[in-house]
């Protein structure tokens, strides 16, 4: 697990995760995962394209999640 990564869904942010925050989670797996804290030049697009592949998929989870509990105004994405 990388420790750098925080939850970004309500009630553990008070509101809506930001792209920049988003981003920033997905661009921590990338590294983990690959594990290349800056990949060198032959590998950047495809680093760079599975980071935004990722946020995309992380804002599109985190729309889609129903956190049982959560204020109404939370829930409202």
């Amino acid at each position: 697990m990388c420790r750098s990564i925080k939850t970004l869904r309500p009630p553990v942010l008070p509101e809506e995760a930001s792209e920049d925050e988003i981003r920033a989670a997905a661009l921590q797996y990338v590294r983990k995962v690959s594990g290349f804290r800056a990949p060198a030049a032959h590998n950047q697009e495809v680093f760079d394209r599975a980071v935004e592949e990722i946020a995309r998929a992380t804002a599109a989870l985190l729309d889609g999640l129903e956190v049982r509990g959560a204020p109404k105004a939370a829930q409202a994405s």
